[in-house]
């Protein structure tokens, strides 16, 4: 293998290790293309086959359990190549994965209209730049998450299980668990207590025991 062979190799290896790369890789731009011809067809098929979108969802992710859904358009860089989704996922419309690296989303996640979830970033320095480099960071949202409509969810970050963003959210660092938070930059407002299990909409009874 010659040297121009083996810088090849060394940059499509970083594309997953938060080192700095070119993604004009050739390889990168082929594995591209025929990830985005599947996010095409998915987004062209009916909603009224939803075997039919869940057979291409498993073709297209790494890895998806059952009950999901995504209702198109949905979009994705490598076409849901870097996503792993566990069951029960809802996403409504304009969900957007800049999967340029793997984005790990758990179990019963729902994701509002025109959410957004990145994980490729590029250095500030002009000349790196202008020269087209990036590194990519790997995001995690864990199980029972509701990002609300619109929030943005910047690389690297980690959402943990149960916690509720609010609209709007500019998500730059970790949530923990089992927390309400909102606002740009994403902040904390307070913890999910016993209330939020008795009522909702400020201070409505869940008055559900008949239906479930």
């Amino acid at each position: 293998i010659g040297v121009d062979e083996m810088l090849k190799l060394e940059n499509y290896k970083r594309v997953h290790t938060g080192e700095l790369y070119f993604p004009n890789d050739q390889k990168l731009w082929k594995e591209q293309q025929e990830a985005l011809v599947l996010l095409e067809k998915y987004n062209q098929t009916s909603v009224t086959k939803p075997e039919q979108q869940m057979v291409l969802l498993k073709e297209m992710f790494s890895e998806i359990g059952e009950n999901c859904f995504i209702q198109p358009p949905f979009y994705a860089n490598f076409g849901g190549k870097n996503v792993h989704f566990g069951t029960g996922i809802y996403a409504n419309f304009n969900l957007t994965l800049v999967d340029d690296t793997d984005i790990f989303v758990g179990n019963h996640v729902m994701f509002g209209p025109n959410v957004t979830i990145d994980t490729a970033t590029h250095p500030v320095s002009p000349d790196l730049r202008k020269r087209g480099a990036q590194y990519n960071k790997k995001v995690y949202i864990e199980e029972n998450v509701w990002l609300g409509a619109g929030v943005i969810v910047l690389p690297g970050v980690r959402i943990g299980k149960n916690s509720v963003i609010g609209a709007g959210s500019l998500v730059t660092k970790d949530i923990p668990d089992n927390v309400v938070a909102f606002g740009t930059p994403c902040r904390v407002k307070r913890k999910i207590n016993d209330s939020d299990f008795k009522t909702y909409d400020h201070g409505k009874k869940i008055d559900l025991d008949d239906f479930i």
